[in-house]
């Protein structure tokens, strides 16, 4: 670690003067107890993160305007292009209008009878043919996370992807560990021996921020004061911070912006605060004025019906207006639960604990045909494609190494409005590969066409989940007991194979209360996923809430302070507002792919009501809601990426 960025104070011997934190407070702080007043939270966001992986493949200046285009519209735009003005709701035309230097470069796609991945010349006007592949982003996203991990003590670091280009740290047990090696006094055990006992104070006058963007106190003159250990807790945060910065700049050429304060809720929102390639830092006694200036629907799960309930009964959309309301007001027009809590969050108050948790739970592959597929040979040709791009990001999840593998596979098939799917188990017990994807999904598929009226078919999809980690050759206390008649591995009565779930997929039981508060504002808690408009869709990997959304054919960029786009053409499930009518079919596609997600939990949550079923039972389904935001993709030319390999067609 760098020599300390602060200037000694003179010692205190014989004054009375102590810190505001106690020796209690300080010990949480090695627990990553979220109640720890000293707790140090980081957010990482890449910045206009597939712009920069164009940028960085094609080796292309830093200020030349570049913009990611999918089929006719962009996805994303750089910070150059955006100085002309050019944003995510621009087609390709008037984008090189306004600055006839752009470079548009087109995701990458499968093509239709390929057996990889590839970025074509003709990729915008083959939408029929091709459809998107996001491995490019992923396989950079993976790079920039474990390139992060490198950089932190391997026994102290709680990371939490949140999205495809953003990531929360939790450096509180690292803060702890730099503050006594730099501070001996603090791990003396207190003169009475009592953990409630206030801290020294600090001993130092004077902080360096080096190039942070510091968040002013209310105060002005506040600043003079001698800081205390909350203060100089997040400054060692923001050095942490600002070496990974430097170290992703460095070794993969990316730029991001961070954000550390004392929960995730403010540094996620600091993150956003001074974009791009910069950090903001929001000391505790900065967040009263940090929030104030801002419109309470910039902070997540305060948009909606919520935002909506709560601009109808204060009528005001600012948060300095809203700290004027007292709690019992908040909770008469809330209710109990929802109005505790917008309370204490408009004040920057956030207990949420950063998850370590950054595993898929499933994976999806999808695509809307226009024209429909007519046939089973050509359906079968989009089956290679879906298992070899399923297959690859297995290949990164640990599948050739037996780490990670999924239990189920399942096909959806669109005819007609209506949607039938057919599930089944893949075999354990032996190496998964392709092949043995691609043999499953024509199973499926035949399945559904020996039942007739199966074409055209409008939209199809591939999934699997389920996933586990791998045998490691040891056997539970379990395999060595006999079990009774009737009774499962797990210790519960079997169920119909064909409905079969692993533990995870089992929805968790909820208490019942009578007034769900905030939570009925809320969409159904789902793992967290990026996709893009076809359904390339990884649960478990991404958003937990990403208040900006850099994607067209989803939903557009929005912040509390935009107005929505106004177009003719509004999607009626979000409002999302697109360019034409190309966009909004797109758009629309993104949606089903979501919907068939939704329609699997939907049949497994039945086939468990319904247990004595008949086996291969037909489930027909109508799409239901859903809010997620989605993304393009693109990378490699002609040589094969990890996880790609050659695709034999007959």
């Amino acid at each position: 670690m760098p020599s300390p960025p602060f200037q000694m104070s003179s010692p205190l011997h014989g004054t009375e003067r102590r810190s505001q934190f106690t020796y209690r407070q300080l010990n949480l702080l090695a627990s990553y107890s979220t109640s720890s007043p000293l707790r140090v939270v980081a957010h990482i966001d890449l910045d206009a993160f597939y712009a920069q992986c164009e940028m960085v493949r094609l080796g292309v200046a830093e200020d030349q305007p570049l913009a990611v285009q999918q089929w006719q519209g962009l996805i994303a735009v750089n910070y150059p292009a955006r100085a002309f003005g050019i944003g995510r709701h621009c087609t390709v035309t008037d984008a090189k209008k306004l600055c006839p230097g752009l470079l548009a470069q087109h995701v990458a796609t499968w093509k239709e009878g390929d057996d990889r991945w590839a970025y074509h010349e003709d990729a915008a006007s083959q939408i029929g043919t091709h459809k998107v592949s996001l491995d490019p982003y992923r396989l950079q996203s993976r790079k920039i996370m474990t390139l992060i991990k490198e950089s932190l003590p391997p026994d102290l670091q709680k990371v939490e992807k949140a999205s495809i280009d953003e990531v929360f740290l939790d450096l509180s047990a690292q803060v702890h560990s730099i503050l006594l090696q730099r501070f001996p006094e603090l791990s003396r055990p207190s003169l009475a021996d009592d953990p409630s006992e206030r801290l020294p104070p600090p001993p130092i006058t004077a902080l360096d921020w080096q190039a942070d963007a510091l968040v002013d106190l209310e105060d002005a003159e506040a600043e003079a004061d001698d800081p205390d250990w909350d203060d100089v807790a997040i400054l060692i945060g923001s050095e942490i911070v600002r070496d990974i910065r430097a170290n992703i700049r460095r070794t993969l050429r990316y730029t991001c912006s961070a954000g550390i304060a004392g929960n995730k809720m403010l540094s996620k929102l600091g993150s956003g605060y001074r974009k791009p390639n910069q950090q903001t830092v929001i000391r505790n006694r900065a967040v009263k004025r940090f929030l104030s200036d801002m419109k309470f629907t910039k902070i997540r799960n305060l948009g909606g019906k919520l935002g909506e309930q709560i601009v109808s009964a204060f009528h005001t959309e600012a948060i300095e207006d809203l700290l004027l309301a007292p709690v019992e007001q908040m909770k008469r027009n809330l209710g109990d639960h929802t109005g505790v809590w917008l309370y204490n969050t408009i004040r920057g108050t956030d207990a949420t604990e950063v998850n370590s948790r950054t595993q898929i739970k499933s994976m999806l592959s999808a695509k809307s045909f226009r024209p429909s597929v007519n046939n089973y040979e050509q359906a079968v040709k989009w089956l290679r494609i879906f298992a070899a791009d399923i297959f690859s990001r297995l290949v990164e999840e640990g599948v050739l190494e037996n780490r990670r593998r999924p239990k189920t596979i399942s096909l959806h098939h669109r005819h007609d409005g209506q949607t039938r799917s057919r599930q089944s188990s893949i075999p354990q017990g032996k190496t998964l590969d392709e092949a043995t994807l691609f043999e499953l999904a024509k199973s499926l598929l035949s399945q559904i066409t020996q039942e007739g009226r199966a074409w055209p078919c409008a939209n199809l999809s591939l999934s699997v989940g389920g996933f586990e980690d791998g045998i490691t050759g040891n056997r539970g206390i379990g395999d060595f007991l006999l079990k009774g008649p009737g009774v499962h591995e797990s210790g519960e009565a079997p169920r119909d194979a064909s409905v079969e779930l692993s533990a995870h997929e089992r929805p968790e039981k909820k208490r019942r209360v009578d007034n769900p508060g905030i939570q009925r504002f809320f969409p159904r808690k789902r793992g967290s996923s990026g996709g893009d408009d076809e359904g390339n869709i990884d649960v478990g990997m991404a958003d937990t809430g990403k208040a900006q959304i850099e994607t067209r054919g989803t939903s557009p960029k929005r912040t509390g302070s935009n107005p929505k786009p106004m177009t003719d053409y509004m999607c009626t499930r979000c409002d999302a507002g697109l360019v034409d009518a190309e966009a909004l079919q797109s758009h629309l596609d993104w949606h089903f792919a979501r919907d068939l997600q939704e329609e699997e939990r939907g049949r497994q949550t039945f086939a468990r009501s319904h247990a004595g079923a008949p086996r291969g039972q037909r489930f027909v389904a109508a799409p239901s809601s859903s809010r997620k935001s989605a993304r393009g993709s693109a990378s490699g030319k002609n040589k094969l990426e990890q996880g790609q390999s050659r695709l034999k067609f007959g």
